[in-house]
């Protein structure tokens, strides 16, 4: 939705915003029913990883009562993201230690707390008239041109959750060493989640700036944009390397008493400095190309650089060569160089001019490059698929029975993933 979005509220088409609001959320339920098939067969999949069978049976707990939560203007959001943090506190407090519910109140206070937020986001904008711009009712138009929508989104999720994927596999193998190995790689992560989260904001801002600039034709706000939100993103991970790397023999005694773990934590944070820098990078841009709608592009990065390189090296690195999660994180940091190094090549050699028009083409302002020069007819099949929003919309007949059998498929996956845990779990017990 990002590049979508962002370029359509620059252009000032504020009515099409609400139609890709409303086509988002319909294509976002559909695909909250894969999800939730995957996430019902948690313990299965848990199991089959060789986890302990109480942690797996306890992750299910938790995964099937959190389930429900799946599915330019910032101040709000911090605001309102304070107030849910305060309130998701007190509620883990009243159903863990009040109610005596432990696990399960844990999962139904966070449960919760994300229906606040959702609810307190809601009610700000009706109040503010926020969505009087942008929102015209409910339209048959939000059925139509999905397939633009799914391509820009397949991309983006690649993009931003290949890396999650692939800390979360780290974990897992660590489980299948030791717990000490175990216990540094959740301190390692958590400190990677922590360190992220500064950069996050600018890749979030450079999106948004990037994209509203593109949108409307200012071409060289979209340059200064990328480039501000660059350098301040490696200027504060330098600080945050520096930090990390000072306190390395300390910093796990955040997290644990454990003298092993935190032994373990130490010898990994030695290199781990300059990780934070190269993720900062890589994050900020990858924020940027979404916004420029080159998402693709970054998606194609992370997929080989994590699962064809990463992993494969962490693997053999951590096993064959017994270095455990050192050999995890030494891998990381190559894949993580080589990803930002390309990333960072690919950003200061884009064509901002052209990437100006495929955003015109995007918003619907045109229908064909504005410029007829080479660099603007060299879109290959796919991209320009994307691009296209004024292609012939389908009959009323044939969008009926498109999205109604789209609706039916993502139902019977998720019938499919309740019956298959049901099978699985009978046969177990």
């Amino acid at each position: 939705m990002e590049p979508l979005w962002f370029q359509t509220f620059g252009s000032c088409n504020l009515q099409r915003v609400g139609t890709i609001l409303q086509r988002g959320v319909l294509i976002l339920l559909l695909a909250c029913c894969p999800c939730w098939a995957i996430l019902i067969n948690t313990e299965v999949i848990l199991l089959a990883v060789k986890q302990e069978p109480e942690v797996a049976r306890m992750a299910q707990l938790y995964v099937k009562i959190f389930m429900p939560a799946l599915p330019g203007i910032i101040w709000p959001e911090v605001i309102t993201g304070l107030v849910v943090n305060l309130i998701n506190a007190l509620l883990n407090y009243i159903f863990i230690f009040l109610l005596n519910m432990g696990l399960a109140g844990s999962a139904i206070a966070n449960a919760l707390s994300q229906a606040s937020l959702a609810m307190i986001l809601y009610c700000y904008i009706i109040w503010k008239g926020l969505h009087k711009a942008t929102w015209a009712g409910w339209s048959k138009a939000c059925l139509q041109d999905w397939g633009s929508y799914i391509n820009l989104a397949i991309s983006s999720m690649a993009m931003m959750c290949i890396e999650m994927w692939t800390y979360e596999i780290g974990g897992f193998l660590a489980g299948l060493i030791n717990e000490v190995e175990l216990g540094a790689q959740s301190v390692i992560f958590q400190l990677a989640n922590i360190a992220i989260v500064f950069p996050l904001g600018f890749s979030i801002a450079g999106n948004i700036r990037v994209g509203n600039s593109l949108g409307a034709k200012n071409t060289e706000q979209a340059r200064l944009s990328a480039k501000s939100a660059t350098l301040c993103a490696v200027s504060i991970s330098i600080c945050l390397a520096t930090v990390i790397g000072a306190s390395k023999d300390y910093i796990a005694y955040l997290f644990t008493n454990d003298e092993q773990i935190r032994k373990r934590v130490a010898e990994v944070a030695s290199f781990y400095p300059p990780f934070i820098i190269f993720d900062a990078i890589s994050t900020t841009v990858g924020g940027i190309m979404r916004g420029a709608g080159k998402q693709k592009v970054g998606a194609i990065c992370n997929i080989l650089g994590y699962y064809g390189l990463g992993l494969p090296m962490g693997t053999s690195l951590m096993f064959a060569a017994k270095l455990g999660i050192t050999g995890l994180w030494i891998s990381l940091l190559t894949c993580m160089f080589l990803q930002t190094s390309f990333l960072m090549s690919y950003m200061l050699r884009l064509n901002w001019k052209k990437i100006t028009e495929e955003a015109q083409i995007r918003v619907g302002n045109v229908t064909e490059p504005m410029d007829d020069s080479e660099d603007s007819q060299d879109l290959d099949e796919t991209e320009e698929a994307a691009l296209m929003p004024n292609r012939e919309q389908m009959s009323h007949r044939s969008l009926v029975l498109r999205r109604g059998l789209v609706l039916a498929l993502m139902l019977l996956i998720l019938a499919f993933g309740i019956v298959l845990n049901l099978t699985i779990m009978k046969l177990i017990t």
